[in-house]
């Protein structure tokens, strides 16, 4: 059979079953009536201000077994259509709609979504509209539901109330929606060229090599181009994608589609006719391996970094005193060794169940990232109550008997001991980023998970390094101080470090929090915390009164209770030097033909203060950039942001800091090091 009666074979096969699966509706038209798809129209704020707007959403929710359908619904199906009655001076934009999934049915490719999304779009209201206008949004919208067998047309009136207002947005709102806006594809700031050869379509799409594709799928919204049930073929060349198809349909001009990076990750992508560069290097499709040479590097990178985390002053002070509890007992080699394999197991257990944590939230379609616990108020709190025991303890004023007979938990020999320890410098190391450290926790995007496992792994082995090599080397070992009364001196002077880790946890607290009514709890919770570790220690001595501990317990307990609430409401403005990072933002700089300066930070991340310190806010620094033009964006993650960890995903990280230079008429930015010094960045503006 030549190509031409194997095409005519395949259109009639397709339309058959197309007829056949709507046909259905004309033996039984109740079927239309039934809803497969739940739906509802939410606003982000039920009082957009005038002159302003605000974003609604209509969720859909598909029975099991039924899918609803993209924008373009492939070679069967069509997406959401509304008919808006729409109050005089309000405008809706048209929706977007969330990455959908390759779905092949009878031979035919459906674009579709099977479990639950939302599609947005914005809503504008004119500057003329007075404070208190009902301004209740309704349409007449119509969509297509279909299962394996079957599909049915269906129609419903949705409908909204808003009223003209002040643009408040709940805290709750706010984060449902970032949620939904997480899942919608980032516009591509180039376009790319398509050409037709013969009876191939080919695209190549601008994207760094630093940025590869999971599970790449290219959906064409521009129909009449391509055969959507045909293999698609994915290769790299150089910082291109090259797409390779069979065409069917003769579209010609631009071309507008989503390139799916992974699962729910894709990119907008727009397409001009243009001359297409040869394939290269084949993308591997998912399952089909994974690069060596990038996990391998990824795992060196992971324990180095950790390695170097030991430095920071919230882990060191934890090192040391392990390490020099292990001089003072006297251990001997089997003692020591013993000591060390528990450490480091704390130290690879914790960092693998945050990693796994990690994993297992982006599967769900969280956008998080490494160190994603402390974009949480209760948290930073659960963690500065633990330094402030820690830097109690230190100083003397209690100890802590299930930790050892009396001595504090850097103390404590054994395997318990060695563990546990472990696995707290690992949790309170998760702050801190450094050199190799971004690079590679951000190879664990486009790693599978049980390869990116082991990259977590390699982190917590970087951070138990030194320990594991007291506790295995007995030269190291034997060059450890002999004991004396200085140890006890040592110990307090290691309280500082802890203390100042203590102090910058209050801080973070602060500007998460606000210096509003929800710092009240909060603040009793510290206190009473405070409260009672300096009393336990009183007790310990010989003071009997007992009946404060209780009291301020009971405190306790009442004030965590109430922070929880507090903080559940609890919003944060961000600062920094420059403006508030977007994508819209970005694109308007980079039009204004200046450099563009574009760094992601969050109050948490030590190596982030220190840039901002030691280079981007120094004096000389800020004159050379306002010299030159240099527009500066802040990207501020401390509380998360959806928006901002695809942005890192695109660029190979899952951590802050990151540091983006846009030349002037640069098609891509240059990556700048993780720890910058004036020098390169006045250098940078002087060119």
């Amino acid at each position: 059979m030549d190509r031409r009666k194997d095409g005519f074979v395949t259109v009639a096969w397709r339309t058959v079953v197309a007829f056949l699966a709507l046909a259905p509706l004309a033996a039984s038209p109740a079927a239309a009536q039934s809803a497969h798809i739940a739906h509802e129209l939410v606003a982000e704020s039920v009082a957009p201000a005038p002159g302003g707007a605000t974003t609604i959403a209509l969720t859909m929710a598909p029975e099991k077994g039924w899918h609803g359908y993209w924008i373009n619904g492939g070679d069967a199906g069509f997406g959401f259509n509304v008919e808006w009655n729409l109050p005089e001076g309000v405008t809706v934009s048209a929706f977007r709609y969330p990455v959908p999934e390759a779905l092949t049915l009878f031979g035919m490719m459906n674009h579709a979504y099977e479990r639950p999304y939302a599609l947005l779009a914005d809503v504008r209201v004119d500057r003329g509209v007075a404070p208190g206008t009902d301004l209740t949004l309704s349409g007449l919208a119509n969509w297509l539901a279909c299962s394996d067998t079957v599909c049915v047309p269906e129609k419903a009136v949705i409908a909204v109330k808003l009223i003209a207002g002040d643009g408040a947005i709940a805290a709750a709102s706010r984060k449902r929606f970032d949620g939904w806006r997480a899942a919608l594809p980032q516009p591509l700031d180039r376009h790319g060229t398509w050409e037709r050869r013969g009876g191939r379509v080919r695209f190549a799409i601008p994207l760094p090599a630093g940025t590869e594709p999971d599970t790449p799928h290219l959906f064409l919204e521009t129909r009449e181009l391509v055969d959507y049930a045909a293999p698609q073929a994915f290769s790299r060349n150089g910082d291109h994608i090259i797409v390779e198809t069979a065409a069917k349909g003769e579209a010609e001009g631009p071309v507008a589609a989503l390139l799916k990076l992974g699962e729910g990750r894709g990119l907008s992508v727009r397409f001009e006719p243009g001359a297409v560069p040869a394939a290269g290097k084949t993308i591997k499709a998912a399952g089909a391996g994974i690069d060596i040479g990038l996990f391998w590097a990824a795992l060196g990178g992971a324990i180095l970094g950790g390695l170097i985390l030991n430095l920071m002053p919230c882990v060191f002070p934890i090192l040391s005193l392990k390490a020099l509890s292990l001089a003072r007992s006297g251990a001997d080699a089997r003692t020591a060794k013993v000591e060390a394999l528990a450490y480091t197991g704390g130290a690879v257990v914790t960092a693998l169940l945050l990693g796994g944590t990690l994993l297992a939230l982006r599967a769900a379609g969280e956008q998080v990232g490494w160190a994603f616990q402390l974009q949480h108020p209760v948290s930073v709190l659960a963690l500065l109550i633990l330094s402030l025991a820690i830097t109690l303890n230190l100083l003397g004023a209690f100890e802590l008997p299930s930790f050892g007979g009396g001595q504090a938990l850097a103390d404590k020999g054994g395997a318990a001991g060695g563990f546990w320890t472990g696995a707290l410098a690992a949790f309170v190391a998760t702050p801190c980023s450094g050199p190799l450290l971004g690079a590679a926790l951000g190879a664990t995007l486009v790693l599978p998970a049980w390869a990116a496992l082991p990259i977590f792994g390699g982190l917590g082995l970087g951070l138990a390094l030194p320990f594991l090599a007291i506790g295995f080397v007995p030269m190291l070992r034997n060059r450890l101080p002999q004991p004396g009364p200085w140890m006890a001196r040592f110990r307090k002077w290691m309280a500082l470090p802890m203390a100042l880790t203590t102090l910058a946890l209050v801080w973070l607290l602060w500007r998460q929090l606000g210096s509003g009514p929800q710092l009240i709890w909060p603040v009793v919770a510290v206190a009473m915390a405070l409260v009672l570790f300096t009393h336990y220690g009183a007790i310990q001595r010989g003071d009997r009164r007992s009946w404060l501990l209780i009291a301020a317990g009971l405190l306790f307990v009442g004030s965590l209770g109430g922070t929880v609430t507090e903080v559940a409401e609890a919003n944060r403005t961000a600062d920094g030097t420059g403006s508030t990072f977007s994508p819209a933002m970005l694109a308007e700089a980079r039009a204004s033909g200046k450099p563009v300066f574009v760094y992601f930070t969050a109050d948490w991340c030590v190596t982030c203060k220190a840039n901002e310190a030691a280079a981007i806010n120094r004096e000389v620094v800020q004159k050379a950039f306002a010299k030159a033009g240099v527009v500066t964006l802040v990207g501020d993650w401390t509380n998360g942001d959806p928006m901002i960890t695809r942005v890192l995903a695109e660029h190979g990280r899952n951590s802050v800091p990151l540091y983006l230079w846009y030349a002037p008429g640069a098609a891509e930015p240059e990556v700048l090091p993780q720890i910058l010094t004036p020098g390169l960045l006045t250098g940078k503006a002087q060119r």
